[in-house]
């Protein structure tokens, strides 16, 4: 959503191998537009900045910015108030930049757009002058508030699809019509049904449909999140990021894929998007893997699997982890904490694919004259980490709100960001800052306001309720069919969605399934959260994967399986805190907690083995099967299981120890 200019200077250690790399990359880059806006809608954008539309919509940007800094210093308008200013500012910005279909040639709005930017503006001006009324109407509404409701919601559906496709807006536009014809449902879905006066309003005029939770997470955390994200891309983090990676792995077999799953885990914690993700470090790792012999589909699986992996890392785990805290009523820094573990296991999975893949093929990584120094890194830019130390500490331990721990960090970003000539933010980059966050934040407030009508039928018809009641039923009562039903239904549900509309509807829609039965509320979410995401590398709608293909090259299809397989690390982990909240550090010991980790990590390496197919030689199908269930054994919550899974682990490597030496390759070189 953000105009496309460079955020840091390259530094002096991009030569060689990597700097030619770097130079393909941006021709590929460049290639490959087309099909990444295939994929990734929020890239649809007018190319508006060399027109005189640039400036207006500049100024309406930042002043969005302004204006929510000072809301989380000073406080403002009523709740409802300020939910419907920040959802008419981002409404306006919608319709500024965002094109209205893929082919739309226009580098500024048509005049249907400035209609719809006059309506935005028109309902938040009814909202704020209504506003008392409706604090004592009783729920009573008249005919204007049924013409503002119905004009809000239109705009709604309308910003949703521009910007997040056709799935999110027709799956609200199915809900209100199950909201209208309750009376007409079969069984247990059947319920008194409304109005459509009765529907429009309640979405409108109340915080439980458009500027329910997720909108009011959207206009306070998310929003000064994704503006310090954009502060520290202006700081050059980016390019700290890519070069800390290629200084740590790039020397390593495979080294370019490693560098891909670090930079990916780095960056997509904080910007929140499995695509955008893709899109900005894809451009730069993925012709690098190709490079050094790894096939596209490959290539692009890694770094689909790697860019979806930063949403549940971290410490910002892309602003999904402040809708859990809100809708738990729970602290976001406890979030944080038992998403630690699970986090480095499922990126601990894809390296070590990486690596057996590299080593299977045999594949080398970056000499070590082309790459920059760990050291020479942290030099030029290490007092980047400074903002996110900052943060740390401001999160766990000064005491104060999340929202005055955002604001200041992002002070404390433009300050550490003048201790290095290189990385200074002059005033146009402060504003530009400010611009790029407010245009990076329509995409999360739209699908925020859109998935607000899904959780405002729920609410109003008890359906998430009575779904999982369904799900268990049809469970049996068993917590292990109900998890796998749920899990299809969260990677259903977030087909072809961003991760927090996908997560909010699967938290209202399935995770009380695993709650009812007793399952905690937290490993409930995040169970969910997961496999929400897993969406976006599940084919067949697998958009992050899809657009690392048009990167890469490769088949659409086949990457997704692919990354399905890389984040099979992932797939598992859930259904292993589920049964053993010790992971989360929810129950139990820290030495529980540290056993359940070191059991799961053996069991994730002998799926890897057995999902890769080599270790030091080629495996043969029926070891590769005793790998599997050894592996089945250790992540399996029973003594007895773990005790089999160990002994077929320690027998089956034993075997491979055999066929190494025959064939003269028992060696930890080939390892």
């Amino acid at each position: 959503m953000k105009p496309n200019h460079r955020t840091a200077e390259s530094s002096d250690s991009d030569k060689g191998e990597a700097g030619a790399t770097t130079t393909a990359v941006e021709g590929q880059a460049a290639e490959s537009n087309e099909t990444v806006e295939k994929y990734d809608r929020e890239s649809r954008t007018r190319d508006l900045w060399n027109t005189a539309w640039a400036k207006p919509v500049t100024v309406l940007a930042v002043a969005l910015s302004l204006y929510q800094i000072y809301y989380a210093l000073f406080g403002g308008p009523p709740t409802l108030v300020h939910r419907g200013i920040h959802v008419a500012a981002i409404l306006v910005l919608c319709f500024a930049v965002q094109r209205s279909h893929l082919k739309e040639k226009r580098s500024t709005p048509p005049w249907y757009d400035w209609v719809f930017m006059l309506g935005s503006i028109a309902f938040a001006v009814f909202l704020a002058a209504k506003f008392q009324d409706l604090t004592v109407s009783g729920g009573r509404f008249d005919t204007i508030d049924v013409i503002f409701s119905a004009v809000c919601l239109v705009l709604v559906l309308e910003a949703a699809r521009r910007v997040t496709g056709l799935v999110l807006p027709v799956l609200a536009v199915l809900f209100m019509i199950y909201d209208f014809y309750g009376r007409s449902m079969p069984g247990l879905f059947r319920h008194r049904g409304y109005d459509l006066d009765q529907i429009v309003t309640f979405m409108f005029e109340s915080t439980e449909g458009i500027f329910s939770t997720a909108i009011g997470v959207s206009s306070t955390y998310i929003f000064l999140f994704i503006l310090f994200g954009a502060f520290l891309q202006k700081s050059g983090m980016g390019q700290f990021f890519n070069d800390i990676a290629l200084a740590l792995a790039g020397q390593s077999r495979g080294g370019p894929a490693k560098v891909a799953v670090l930079a990916s885990g780095f960056l997509g914690s904080i910007n929140g998007s499995a695509i955008a993700n893709v899109v900005t470090t894809g451009s730069f790792t993925i012709p690098m893997m190709k490079r050094v012999g790894y096939r596209p589909n490959f290539a692009g699986a890694v770094e689909s699997a790697a860019s979806v992996g930063g949403q549940i890392m971290p410490p910002i785990m892309g602003a999904a982890a402040f809708i859990m805290a809100e809708t738990l009523g729970v602290p976001y820094t406890q979030i944080v904490l038992v998403a630690v573990i699970p986090a480095v296991l499922y990126y601990l999975a894809i390296l070590i694919q990486v690596h057996l893949r590299a080593t299977s093929q045999g594949l080398k990584g970056i000499s070590r004259e082309n790459l920059p120094g760990v050291i020479e890194v942290l030099k030029e830019r290490g007092h980047l980490l400074l903002p996110l130390l900052f943060l740390l500490y401001m999160l766990f331990f000064s005491g104060t709100t999340i929202l005055f721990a955002a604001v200041t960090t992002i002070f404390v970003t433009v300050a550490a960001s003048m201790l290095r000539k290189t990385t200074r933010m002059s005033v146009l980059d402060i504003i530009g800052a400010l611009r790029d966050g407010a245009l990076t934040a329509i995409s999360v407030a739209v699908a925020c306001a859109c998935v607000g009508i899904i959780v405002g039928v729920a609410t109003q018809t008890g359906f998430g309720v009575k779904l999982a009641s369904t799900i268990v039923t049809i469970g049996g009562g068993y917590l292990l069919p109900t998890m796998l039903m749920t899990a299809v239904a969260c990677v259903i549900l977030g087909m072809g969605l961003p991760s927090i509309p996908a997560y909010i509807i699967v938290a209202t829609m399935a995770a009380p399934a695993l709650i009812q039965l007793e399952v905690p509320a937290l490993a409930a979410h995040l169970f969910v959260f997961y496999f929400g995401l897993f969406a976006n590398i599940t084919p067949p709608v697998a958009l992050a994967a899809f657009a690392a293909a048009g990167l890469s090259g490769g088949s659409p299809m086949r990457t997704g399986f692919t990354a399905m397989r890389l984040a099979l690390g992932g797939l598992i982990v859930p259904f292993v805190f589920v049964y053993q909240p010790e992971l989360l550090m929810l129950e139990g010991t820290i030495g529980q907690t540290i056993w359940v980790a070191v059991v799961l990590l053996l069991g994730i390496v002998l799926m890897s083995i057995a999902a890769e197919g080599h270790l030091m030689v080629p495996l043969p199908v029926w070891l590769r099967l005793v790998i599997v269930i050894a592996a089945l054994g250790l992540v399996t919550p029973t003594i007895l299981y773990d005790v089999i899974g160990a002994v077929l682990a320690a027998a089956a490597l034993f075997v491979v120890a055999v066929l190494a030496r025959r064939q003269g390759k028992l060696s930890w070189r080939a390892i």
